[in-house]
């Protein structure tokens, strides 16, 4: 067996096992700051009726104010919903980012509540509540889907209308250094929940999680988009025109990710491809000024 023939499947296999290893981890662990402050990684967080907390935060799950019960301060959920019963409050701010707030009759939020992200990527663990069954839910999902490659194909033909070389630096970071791209992109997604965490716990950074959602958000999707070129250059390589090349890798992709379970397993390691790519183009963009500047700086 040899490595360059196989190398791209042994790294997605790798990719793949790092990030199930990693939501394992993280998942049903909690972090209790003291008796009235809980955080929960991969799981709900579940305030019985007529208790009293400060704090309420979820990553990857639900937080439920039970009827009755009340949540001093604030109640977050990132990639999950806050969920209000019949009687419940929250005296402070109430925040869903990649889900919902919903309130029942009678509940109340004393601050500010909103949504970001909703239905957005890179979630961990998503999951939404369907109305009808599995498979309604299945078509709702694809249908938006669908829709989302149809707007990323729409971007990324602009972007090789007018910056081409962006896109094809990109998807030759990817071809070259694979190893690299990989690494930077986990090593980016656990960065990115830290951060997340961080801004949770402060009050002063609850606002900015809509701008880092957006941030994470922009940055996945032109990665992704230099993935998507990759992939068609691979299967097109006598094709000379990019935007067929491009075309044909995001009909790919975005069949894959039709596939239940397994195509969101592949999309997410594209996700961090495509961020590691990028990462890696922006370090060696940095990198490629600053020698310039220390030779003008050396000759003067």
């Amino acid at each position: 067996m040899k490595w360059n023939k196989y190398k791209y499947f042994i790294l997605v296999l790798v990719s793949a096992f790092a990030i199930l290893i990693s939501t394992t981890v993280l998942a049903q662990t909690d972090i209790n700051v003291n008796k009235n402050n809980i955080i929960r990684f991969g799981g709900d967080v579940i305030v019985p009726p007529n208790e009293v907390v400060e704090n309420a935060h979820a990553i990857g799950g639900d937080v439920t104010i039970q009827e009755g019960a009340r949540v001093t301060q604030t109640a977050i959920a990132i990639d999950g919903d806050v969920i209000l019963e019949r009687g419940a409050r929250v005296d402070g701010d109430a925040y869903a980012v990649n889900g919902e707030v919903i309130t029942a009759p009678g509940a109340t939020i004393g601050g500010a509540s909103g949504t970001a992200l909703r239905n957005g990527q890179l979630g961990i663990g998503s999951r939404r509540r369907g109305v009808g069954g599995y498979f309604f839910r299945y078509l709702f999902h694809s249908a938006f889907h669908i829709f989302n490659v149809v707007v990323a194909a729409i971007i990324g033909l602009l972007i090789l209308r007018w910056r081409p070389n962006f896109l094809t630096d990109l998807a030759t970071i990817v071809r070259e250094y694979p190893l690299q791209c990989g690494l930077w992109g986990l090593g980016s997604l656990f960065a990115v929940i830290l951060l997340v965490i961080f801004l949770a716990v402060s009050l002063i950074g609850i606002p900015l999680l809509p701008l880092v959602g957006l941030a994470v958000t922009v940055a996945v999707l032109l990665g992704g988009l230099g993935v998507s070129l990759w992939v068609g250059q691979r299967v097109m390589a006598s094709t000379r025109t990019l935007m067929q090349q491009f075309l044909i890798g995001v009909l790919i992709l975005g069949s894959i990710g039709l596939i239940p379970v397994l195509g969101g397993l592949v999309l997410s390691v594209v996700n961090i491809f495509g961020l590691g790519a990028l990462i890696t183009w922006l370090l060696d963009k940095r990198r490629s000024r600053e020698v310039p500047a220390m030779s003008d700086h050396h000759i003067n």
